[in-house]
C-alpha cells in the first residue's frame, strides 16, 4: 500500500511504501538530506549526493522531446537498507508520479527506467528525474530552474583594459537560449557597456566574435556563432545607435576553445562572445 503527504508551508512530497515503520539503518551519507521537494522512500538512505549552485540537466519529455533545464542542481543516490526488500522499479516510479501529482505536480515522461516530473507552485519551477536503474535503489536529478546570478559584470573600463592588455576581450552577461541566436533580454546592460566603451572612443572599430562548444556539427556551430554575433551587432546598432562601419560579426564557432570541452565547466567557458579591436 502506498500513502503519502504533503507538509506546509514548503511542499513537500512524502513518498513511502508499506505501513510497517521503517527499521533502524545507516544513516546517510555525510552532508546528504532530502530534498524539499521529494523524500525518500521507506528503508531508503542517501549514500551520495551532490549540490551545484547553477547547472543544466536535459530532461526527457517524450521519445524524441527534451527540455533542457537550467538552475541549481541536486543528485542524489538512495539504496534499499540492508536486509529489506528492495521494491520493483515501477514501484519507485509509481510512488514518485503520485506523490508528485498530489501537491499538483505533473508526469512529463515515463518508460521502463525512468520518470520525469515537474511542479510549478509557489514560485517554483522544479524538474525531477527518478532513475530505477540503480539495483536495490533509485538516483534523482532535481533541477530548481532559475536563472544564474551573474558575478562576473561587464564593463566599458574592463573591456578597454582587456582590449589594450591582449587586443580582445571576453564579454560577460551576454545570454542565449540553448542552440538559439535571439539575445536575450538581460543581456541590455552588457550591450549598453560595449556602447559606453565605443562612444568614448569614436574612431575604434571591433570584430563581435560569438563562440560556442564543440556539441553538435561543426557546420551547425559555426551558423549558431554568425548568428549570436549579428545578433550582438544589431543590438549595438539599432538600441545603442552605434555605426555599423564600426562593427564586424564573426561566427569562430568551436575553434577557438578556452577551455576543454570535455566537461560541462568546460563547454560553458567556450560558449562566449568577445570583442576584438580591428
Amino acid at each position: 500500500m502506498m500513502r503519502y503527504r504533503s507538509l506546509l508551508p514548503l511542499f513537500i512530497a512524502v513518498i513511502v511504501l508499506g505501513s510497517t515503520p521503517a527499521l533502524a539503518q545507516a544513516p546517510d551519507a555525510a552532508g546528504c538530506a532530502d530534498h524539499p521537494v521529494v523524500t525518500r522512500m521507506q528503508n531508503m538512505r542517501i549514500v551520495n549526493c551532490k549540490t551545484s549552485d547553477f547547472d543544466r540537466f536535459v530532461f526527457k519529455t517524450g521519445k524524441t522531446t527534451q527540455e533542457t533545464v537550467e538552475g541549481r542542481r541536486v543528485e542524489m543516490r538512495y539504496q534499499i537498507a540492508a536486509g529489506q526488500p528492495a521494491p520493483s522499479k515501477l514501484a519507485i516510479i509509481r510512488n514518485h508520479q503520485e506523490a508528485m501529482k498530489a501537491i499538483g505536480g505533473v508526469v512529463k515522461y515515463e518508460d521502463d527506467r525512468y520518470t520525469v516530473l515537474n511542479i510549478n507552485k509557489n514560485g517554483k519551477d522544479v524538474w525531477v528525474q527518478v532513475d530505477t536503474a540503480w539495483g536495490g535503489g533509485y538516483m534523482l536529478m532535481i533541477v530548481e530552474k532559475q536563472a544564474m546570478v551573474q558575478e562576473v559584470v561587464a564593463s566599458a573600463a574592463l573591456f578597454e583594459a582587456g582590449l589594450k592588455a591582449t587586443g580582445h576581450v571576453e564579454v560577460p552577461g551576454i545570454f542565449f537560449d540553448t542552440g538559439k541566436s535571439v539575445l536575450k533580454p538581460e543581456s541590455a546592460a552588457a550591450v549598453a557597456e560595449i556602447a559606453k566603451l565605443l562612444k568614448a572612443d569614436p574612431p575604434m572599430k571591433v570584430f563581435i566574435a560569438g563562440h560556442t562548444d564543440n556539441v553538435a556539427s561543426l557546420d551547425l556551430n559555426l551558423k549558431l556563432s554568425q548568428a549570436r554575433a549579428d545578433a550582438v551587432m544589431q543590438a549595438l546598432i539599432s538600441q545603442q545607435g552605434i555605426a555599423a562601419a564600426r562593427l564586424t560579426a564573426r561566427g569562430v564557432g568551436p575553434l577557438a576553445p578556452v577551455a576543454s570541452n570535455d566537461t560541462e565547466e568546460g563547454r560553458a567557458r567556450n560558449r562566449r562572445v568577445e570583442l576584438v579591436k580591428q
